[in-house]
């Protein structure tokens, strides 16, 4: 099949959607048992990869107004997923970390993901999934 770019675009834009929308639909029934939104993971993992991270980082990286995020955080902090930590210098500054229970459920899920995709991937053979990331690495050049 060989399309002109602008259809292309339609039929990548198309699939891309229907593969989010299946993948959004097996992850929240996972995300609904363990009473956890997907906003909700993005910002554990962001804390994660950050380590500690402040609430206005936190909205930034999210596209978010700070109340927003002060509401996901305040959330999570009640459900022992994350802490609220003052700097000692400046108590204005309010950085927001992972507790061991955050870590252990975002490892939980993190695995439920990898699984996820190995279902998905192992339907394909490895030579497609050579090229698959072959041709996402070479999109992740170009982004840059």
């Amino acid at each position: 099949m060989s399309l002109p770019l602008p259809e292309f675009a339609d039929k990548v834009t198309e699939l891309m959607h229907v593969i989010i929308k299946k993948s959004f639909r097996n992850r929240s029934a996972n995300f609904h048992n363990l009473k956890i939104t997907f906003p909700q993971m993005l910002v554990m993992n962001l804390v994660y990869k950050e380590g500690e991270s402040n609430m206005t980082d936190l909205a930034h990286l999210l596209n978010v107004t700070t109340a927003a995020i002060t509401g996901m955080i305040d959330r999570l902090v009640r459900d022992g997923y994350v802490t609220r930590v003052r700097e000692p210098k400046d108590r204005r500054v309010v950085k927001v970390k992972l507790t061991t229970r955050g870590n252990n459920l975002l490892a939980k899920l993190n695995e439920h993901r990898r699984q996820s995709t190995i279902d998905i991937f192992s339907k394909i053979s490895q030579e497609e999934r050579d090229g698959y990331i072959k041709i996402l690495q070479h999109i992740c050049d170009h982004l840059e």
